[in-house]
């Protein structure tokens, strides 16, 4: 495929509109941190909520678009933000196919799942830890209810999405034994499918011959 001739590029944050001889499939990066409502420095490499949002309305505004392929390489970022990308995701009736490489770490996780079949890289991992937040936090008991209610909110999308149990998802989250300096649980990609939390072990061919499936199994539908 030449990508000269079949790919249409976008400055602002590098997605691609990918036309190939069997469907057109629009390929949407989501990068390095997760930027919600404060504005990271310069130098961090960031994937930008207020971009995300109206690119995702307007693929699935977009019949012309048949799929489209989340690329995750993240670290995590605002959690509000990014879980707010993922229920959007999820709520696209466009087939969607999601590909962890690299890692998809903390907020990636509820992000990696949103797709309607996911994949990840023998290669990659995912962090799954509690919610947590930069700056003062106020010691009350108000606090700690707050993050339990946004920890549940995620349990809760990550166990709707997936085929991982709830218990399972809490227990990953408050481990003590496996990270150094955090509360938490490293993942690997045939862990995170023996866990259920990821469909499928594999790559961008896999990715895309899954999309193409959906595709194809949709277009029968309405025949």
């Amino acid at each position: 495929m030449n990508i000269d001739e079949t790919a249409e590029i976008t400055a602002d944050n590098g997605d691609t509109a990918m036309k190939s001889p069997k469907h057109l499939i629009h390929c949407l990066n989501i990068i390095g941190q997760i930027e919600g409502h404060y504005v990271l420095p310069e130098q961090d490499k960031s994937t930008k909520y207020e971009h995300i949002i109206p690119a995702l309305v307007a693929i699935e505004q977009d019949r012309s678009v048949e799929g489209l392929l989340i690329i995750l390489n993240t670290v995590g970022g605002d959690v509000e933000a990014g879980l707010a990308i993922a229920e959007l995701i999820s709520g696209m009736k466009t087939p969607t196919v999601s590909l962890v490489i690299g890692g998809g770490h903390s907020i990636g996780v509820p992000l990696a799942v949103s797709a309607k079949y996911s994949f990840i890289a023998p290669t990659a991992s995912m962090t799954v830890h509690p919610v947590r937040m930069n700056g003062t936090v106020l010691g009350v008991p108000q606090t700690l209810s707050y993050f339990e209610k946004m920890q549940e909110r995620i349990v809760q999308f990550i166990t709707k999405n997936s085929r991982i149990g709830a218990e399972t998802v809490r227990g990953l989250m408050m481990n003590t034994d496996e990270l150094v300096l955090d509360v938490g649980s490293l993942v690997s990609g045939q862990q995170a499918v023996e866990l259920g939390l990821i469909d499928e072990l594999g790559g961008l061919s896999d990715a895309l011959e899954k999309l193409y499936d959906m595709i194809e199994n949709t277009e029968k539908r309405y025949m």
